[in-house]
C-alpha cells in the first residue's frame, strides 16, 4: 500500500488492499434465553466489539484518506457484508450470522426496518394479504420479531420496533453493525466482490471490507451499481416475458414514494395552519380517495408521488411534493368545513423520509414475472422463500391524476415460490440481493415488494450465503449442485422459513426414526402429526400438528424409540395462531383482531424430560413465559428411549398445540 508520510492512503489505493483485521466472536450452538435459543453477546462483549468499527489505537488512527484528512480508515474483514438494513438486510444479516457466518451490516440510518421503522411506519404484509389469505403469515426470523414485538410492545410503538431489531443485531455474536453508514464503492475483481467502501460522516470513519460474498438489500441496488451488476429499471414491455399485466412498450416509469402522518383526538380544540407550499386540496382531487375519520390516525398509504421521476436522484423534490400534498390534505380535513367532527383532532406526526416503492432492481439467473407468480409455469426446482401479496399496481402519476384510481390489484389464486436464482446477481459471482431490488420484472414486483415477502428473501439469501462460505462456491454453483441446493432448503426449513408444498426430510433429524404418543388427542390432531415434515394448517385443520386438551395436569408428547439414540439438540416448533394477522401498524382498522400479546395458542410453560434405556429420567430443559414459535434446546448428549414434552400451560388456549418436534445428536 502507497501511503504518505501522514499516514493517508490515497484514493487509488483505497480498494486495492485490506489490512484483515475483525473482531468477532465464533458462533456456537448453546441453549440460550430467548428466542429460537441462540448464544447472545454479553454487555460487556457488545462494549468490546466497538473496537473493531471505532479504534482507539493510535496507529490505527492515523490512517487516514488522501484528501480526507479527518476521515479515519478501518479495515474489516467478513464472510458475508449485507447493505441495508430494512427487513430484507435484517433477516439475511441474521439468517447468515445463525449459520455460522461473520456478517457486517451497513446501514445508511440510524435505524433499522426500513419503512417499517419509525422514520416511516408501514406496517409489514405479505403472503396473507392483511389476512385476505389466511393461513399463509410467513414464518422465520421475520415471525419471530413480529412474535417478539407483540409480546413486548402492546402499545404499538414504532421506536420501540427499531430497538427490537437494533437488539437483535448487537446481541447476535456473529454480526457487526454499523449505522449512518453508507457503501459508496466496491472493488470487483474477476467478476467478484473483493471489497466494498463505506462511509460514516457522523463518526468520521471510512470502512474498507473485504467480505467473500456481499447482499445488496439497499432497495435502490447501491452496491450492485458500484460492482457493476445489470439493473433493470421501470416497466418491460409485454413481449418480454409474454406478460398480459405489462405495458406494450417498456416505460422508465416506476411506483411512486409515499409520506404517512398520524394524528389523534386531543379532546379539546386544535387548530391547524398549513405552509404556504401546501396544496390546495379540494373534493375533485379526492375523487377515488376517501379520507374518513376511520383513518385519520394513520394517513394515506395514496399520498403517493414520484413515479414519473427518478425515484433515487429526485429524492429531495419527491420529499416536498409528498409533504405539500400530506398538509394540503390535513388543511382541507381541518379547515374545509366539511369535517367539523376534526376540530379536536391534531397530527402529531409527519413523516421526513419518503417510503419508497421502487426503483433499481438487479438481474439474476432468472427473471421472476408474471406467469411464475400465478402458477402458470413450472415449479422451481430451487424454490427458497414464498410470495402471496396480489399484483398491486399503482399509476406513475400518483396524486397528480384524480381521475385515475390509486391503485389496481389483481389476487392470486395462491401464494407462489421464489426461487434462489432471483436472489444472486447474473454477472456478479458473488453477489446475493435481497427485497425490492430482487430479479423480477416489473409486474412481478408489483407482488414482491412488500416487506414480509422482502424479509423472507432476506432470510433465504442470508442462509444461501453462509453455505456457500461453508462450502466454497458461489451462488450459481450451489444452485447447480442439487446435494447443496438440496442441503440449503432442508436448512431454510429447519429454521422455519416457508416454502410452499416442501416436506421437511433433514437425514440427522433422528425423531424421523421415532414413534409418537400421547396424552391425548383431538381428532385429527394425532401426534403422529409432529413427525410429518409440514409445520402448517390452514384455517381449522388439524393436519400437520399434535392438539390436545389441557387436564389440570396439562398435556404431553412422547418420542420413543426402539434402538435408543444419542441426543444432545432437540427442536419444537409450537403454533402461534397462523391464521389471523400480526403486524405493527398505527391504523386502528388494520389493528382489528390482531393480539399485542403472546398468541394465545402458543405453549407458555414445558419441560422436556429424556428417559434413559436404564429408565432414568432426565430433565434437559425448563421453560417458562415463552411466546415464540421456535425453540431450540442443547444439552449434554445423552442416551434416550424416549423423550417427552410436558405442556405445563399455555397463553391462554384450552388445548396443548405442537406442530413439529426434531431430535439432534
Amino acid at each position: 500500500m502507497k501511503s504518505d508520510r501522514d499516514g493517508r492512503v490515497g484514493r487509488r489505493e483505497f480498494l486495492a488492499t485490506a489490512a484483515g483485521a475483525s473482531a468477532y466472536s465464533l458462533f456456537v450452538f448453546a441453549d440460550g434465553a430467548r428466542a429460537g435459543d441462540r448464544p447472545e453477546r454479553t454487555p460487556e462483549q457488545i462494549r468490546g466489539a466497538f473496537e473493531s468499527i471505532a479504534p482507539v489505537d493510535p496507529e490505527a488512527v492515523k490512517k487516514r484518506f488522501e484528501g480526507e484528512p479527518h476521515m479515519t480508515l478501518v479495515d474489516l474483514e467478513c464472510d458475508l457484508l449485507v447493505a441495508g438494513g430494512g427487513p430484507a438486510g435484517v433477516c439475511a444479516a441474521l439468517a447468515a450470522a445463525r449459520n455460522g457466518a461473520k456478517v457486517v451490516l451497513v446501514q445508511d440510518r440510524s435505524r433499522l426496518g426500513g419503512n417499517s421503522s419509525s422514520e416511516v411506519k408501514m406496517h409489514i404484509v405479505g403472503a396473507n394479504m392483511h389476512n385476505g389469505r389466511p393461513g399463509w403469515r410467513e414464518g422465520g426470523i421475520i415471525e419471530e420479531l413480529r412474535l417478539d414485538d407483540a409480546a413486548n410492545n402492546p402499545q404499538r410503538s414504532w421506536e420501540l420496533w427499531d430497538l427490537l431489531l437494533y437488539d437483535k443485531l448487537v446481541s447476535e455474536p456473529n454480526v457487526t453493525l454499523i449505522l449512518d453508514t453508507a457503501v459508496c464503492a466496491a472493488d470487483v475483481e474477476d467478476g467478484r466482490i473483493e471489497r466494498v467502501l463505506a462511509r460514516c460522516d457522523k463518526s468520521e470513519h471510512v470502512y474498507r471490507i473485504k467480505c467473500r460474498y456481499a447482499a445488496d438489500c439497499t432497495g435502490d441496488s447501491r452496491l450492485a451499481i458500484e460492482a457493476g451488476a445489470t439493473i433493470r429499471w421501470g416497466h418491460e414491455g409485454r413481449d418480454e416475458f409474454g406478460e398480459s399485466l405489462a405495458p406494450p412498450e417498456p416505460t422508465m416509469e416506476t411506483l411512486g414514494s409515499s409520506v404517512l402522518f398520524t394524528a389523534r383526538d386531543y379532546g379539546r380544540p386544535m387548530p391547524y395552519k398549513a405552509p404556504a407550499w401546501a396544496r390546495k386540496i379540494g373534493p375533485e382531487q379526492l375523487k377515488h380517495r376517501g379520507i374518513g375519520k376511520k383513518a385519520w390516525e394513520y394517513g394515506y398509504w395514496w399520498i403517493e408521488w414520484g413515479g414519473g421521476r427518478d425515484t433515487v436522484r429526485d429524492n429531495e423534490r419527491i420529499r416536498f411534493e409528498l409533504l405539500s400534498i400530506v398538509t394540503g390534505v390535513w388543511d382541507y380535513i381541518k379547515n374545509s368545513g366539511d369535517y367539523p367532527e376534526s376540530a379536536t383532532w391534531a397530527m402529531d406526526w409527519v413523516g421526513m423520509m419518503p417510503g419508497k416503492r421502487e426503483s433499481r432492481r438487479i438481474e439474476g439467473d432468472h427473471v421472476l414475472r408474471q406467469n411464475d407468480l400465478m402458477g402458470f409455469n413450472p415449479e422451481f426446482d430451487d424454490a427458497v422463500a414464498i410470495g402471496g401479496w396480489g399484483l398491486d399496481e399503482h399509476p406513475a402519476t400518483g396524486f397528480d391524476d384524480p381521475e385515475v384510481p390509486p391503485y389496481l390489484s389483481i389476487r392470486l389464486a395462491e401464494v407462489y415460490n421464489i426461487p434462489l436464482r432471483s436472489l444472486y446477481g447474473k454477472d456478479v459471482a458473488n453477489l446475493f440481493m435481497a427485497g425490492r431490488n430482487a430479479s423480477c420484472s416489473h409486474v412481478a414486483f408489483t407482488s414482491t415488494r412488500v416487506m414480509a415477502t422482502c424479509a423472507v428473501m432476506g432470510q433465504a439469501a442470508g442462509t444461501a450465503a453462509a453455505l456457500c462460505a461453508r462450502h466454497d462456491l458461489t451462488p450459481r454453483q450451489l444452485y447447480r449442485d442439487k446435494p447443496k441446493l438440496k442441503e440449503l432448503r432442508q436448512t431454510l426449513l429447519r429454521d422455519d422459513q416457508t416454502i410452499k408444498n416442501l416436506r421437511a426430510d433433514d437425514p440427522a433429524d433422528v425423531a424421523r426414526q421415532a414413534t409418537a404418543t400421547a396424552s391425548a388427542a383431538e381428532e385429527g390432531g394425532g401426534p403422529a402429526n409432529v413427525l410429518d415434515g409440514f409445520v402448517r394448517d390452514a384455517p381449522g385443520a388439524l393436519e400437520h400438528r399434535w392438539s390436545a386438551p389441557m387436564s389440570p395436569d396439562g398435556a404431553w408428547i412422547e418420542l420413543t424409540w426402539d434402538d435408543p439414540k444419542t441426543i444432545k439438540h432437540v427442536q419444537i416448533t409450537f403454533d402461534t395462531g397462523f391464521h389471523r394477522q400480526l403486524t405493527l401498524t398505527s391504523q386502528d382498522s388494520a389493528n382489528v383482531g390482531i393480539i399485542r400479546a403472546p398468541q394465545p395458542e402458543t405453549v407458555r410453560d414445558y419441560r422436556l424430560v429424556v428417559e434413559t434405556p436404564k429408565g432414568d429420567r432426565v430433565e434437559v430443559a425448563r421453560v417458562e413465559a415463552n411466546h415464540q414459535r421456535l425453540r431450540r434446546h442443547d444439552f449434554a448428549p445423552v442416551q434416550a428411549s424416549r423423550i417427552r414434552l410436558e405442556v405445563l400451560a399455555t397463553n391462554g388456549s384450552e388445548t396443548a398445540r405442537v406442530y413439529e418436534i426434531r431430535a439432534y445428536g
